[in-house]
């Protein structure tokens, strides 16, 4: 097993719009965001994505390759790279709206060694053909590498709850870890309160679900039957592009660093302790924080945390 991470997901351009009628453009993508904070983070990680060959796809390349992702190359590509544009209100909260295909490549070069971990979410996780590519191929590595999730959904793209719930359904079965928000969950189950489902899925799978909640922290339920919270550090916020995502990387990098990683390990996670637990979770906040306190999804570096 090689010491690395695989993120399999959406790279794709993240266009701005801002209430007073600027705009700009960044790189994106829920999953390779995640990416991206790995190796912001020291990480090795490679990205399984779907890019066109143009100038976008090469500015999403670059982009990543700055921060030491190495995107993997296959056989297919995208006749054009995604863009997903963001609407932000008066407090930088963003919604979104998408122009995009979504698949894998049939066949990919990879680094030999199984991956100590593999991550994937948000639209590649639903949106077809790839979707059930995705499911598949993280299925197969199920047996060989932790598993973490994010389905960070966009109604805009996946339809009704009713139908994204079977997808999500489905990888959360299989993971190890996933950290889900509370307007994820809000919309998947209305009224149905989101520590109540993070304990039903801990009970389903995962070892470990973290649900977020913004500004407020987050929450985390354990199958060793853990419940603890930890706050958010308060900060002034340019916007909300690529929060979460941030948190998600910090989460794999805790883990990580607990040597909690690992098809090996698979135990160790589901016998880990709160106060790990919540260390690991508080970094995250803070990885957060810092995203959420500039523009764009910026996430920290290691210096920057002082580690």
């Amino acid at each position: 097993m090689s010491e690395r991470a695989l993120v399999i997901g959406e790279a794709l351009v993240d266009a701005v719009r801002r209430p007073d009628g600027s705009h700009a453009q960044h790189p994106g993508g829920s999953p390779a965001n995640v990416a991206l904070g790995l190796g912001r983070l020291g990480r090795e990680v490679d990205l399984l994505t779907w890019l066109g060959a143009d100038a976008d796809g090469d500015a999403v390349r670059a982009h990543l390759a700055a921060s030491h992702v190495r995107v993997l190359s296959g056989d297919r590509q995208a006749a054009r790279t995604p863009v997903a544009t963001a609407h932000l209100d008066a407090d930088g909260v963003a919604t979104y709206e998408f122009d995009l295909e979504w698949d894998l490549p049939g066949t990919w070069e990879e680094p030999e060694g199984d991956p100590l971990v593999v991550h994937t979410g948000s639209i590649a996780a639903v949106l077809q053909p790839g979707g059930t590519r995705v499911a598949q191929e993280v299925t197969r590595r199920q047996a060989t590498s932790t598993i973490t999730y994010d389905p960070n959904l966009r109604p805009a793209l996946m339809g009704s709850p009713e139908h994204a719930l079977p997808f999500v359904d489905a990888l959360v079965r299989v993971a190890d870890v996933v950290k889900v928000s509370d307007e994820d969950l809000a919309w998947l189950h209305p009224g149905v309160a989101p520590a109540e489902i993070a304990e039903e899925w801990s009970r389903s799978g995962p070892a470990l679900v973290v649900v977020t909640h913004g500004g407020e922290g987050a929450f985390a339920s354990t199958s060793a039957g853990a419940r603890l919270t930890v706050p958010a550090p308060k900060v002034q916020v340019a916007d909300t592009v690529g929060a979460g995502d941030s948190f998600m990387g910090g989460l794999v990098d805790g883990l990580w660093s607990a040597g909690l990683l690992g098809a090996d390990r698979r135990e160790a996670l589901r016998d880990v302790d709160a106060a790990t637990v919540e260390r690991v979770l508080e970094r995250c906040a803070r990885i957060a924080a810092i995203t959420v306190s500039r523009p764009g999804a910026n996430p920290p570096t290691s210096a920057e945390l002082g580690d």
